[in-house]
C-alpha cells in the first residue's frame, strides 16, 4: 500500500437533503477497499476511496445529499 493515494471526503449532513437513515437506504456500493464512514452524533457522513477517485459513487451520494462534501482531501500511504 504505501505509495498508494487515500482520498478522504467528508458531508455535513445537517443542512443537507436527506438524512444518514435515508442516505444509508441508498447509498451504492463501496468496492473493496473503499468504504462509507458515519458519525451519527455529529450528522456528518463520508467516504474513503483508495487509489481512485470513486467517482461513481461520489456523484451519486452528492444527489442524494444535493451539495459537495464539506472535506475533500487527498494523502498519501505511508
Amino acid at each position: 500500500m504505501p505509495g498508494e493515494v487515500v482520498r478522504l471526503y467528508v458531508w455535513s449532513l445537517g443542512d443537507s437533503k436527506t438524512t444518514l437513515d435515508e442516505l444509508r437506504e441508498h447509498l451504492p456500493p463501496a468496492v473493496d477497499p473503499d468504504f462509507w464512514i458515519s458519525n451519527e452524533a455529529a450528522d456528518r457522513f463520508g467516504f474513503v476511496t483508495f487509489g481512485r477517485t470513486g467517482a461513481d459513487e461520489l456523484a451519486r451520494v452528492r444527489d442524494l445529499i444535493g451539495k459537495e462534501p464539506e472535506v475533500a482531501e487527498e494523502f498519501d500511504v505511508e
